[in-house]
């Protein structure tokens, strides 16, 4: 983590108990809750640009995107190699 930021969040108690019991468990400390949080608001963010990206292709044939992931794949590993030598 580089610059940390300081957030104020509310939670059921239910959910607050939930947790630091899972993280209990695990055998994290009080500070581990900071990064669990962290992890999952990075998991949501992806998992959300994930199902908007699924959203705008839904309706392009999948060999037409399949095709499309192809040619950036090696494009990019094109790239790579260019920059290794």
């Amino acid at each position: 983590m580089s610059e940390a930021i300081r957030w104020t969040i509310k939670v059921s108690k239910e959910t607050d108990l939930s947790l630091r019991t899972l993280l209990g468990s695990q055998g994290m400390k009080k500070g581990d809750l900071s990064k669990f949080v962290e992890d999952a608001v990075r998991w949501r963010v992806f998992d959300r640009r994930v199902q908007a990206l699924k959203d705008r292709a839904s309706d392009v044939p999948a060999a037409e995107l399949q095709a499309a992931i192809d040619a950036a794949v090696r494009e990019v590993r094109k790239a790579r190699k260019r920059r290794a030598r």
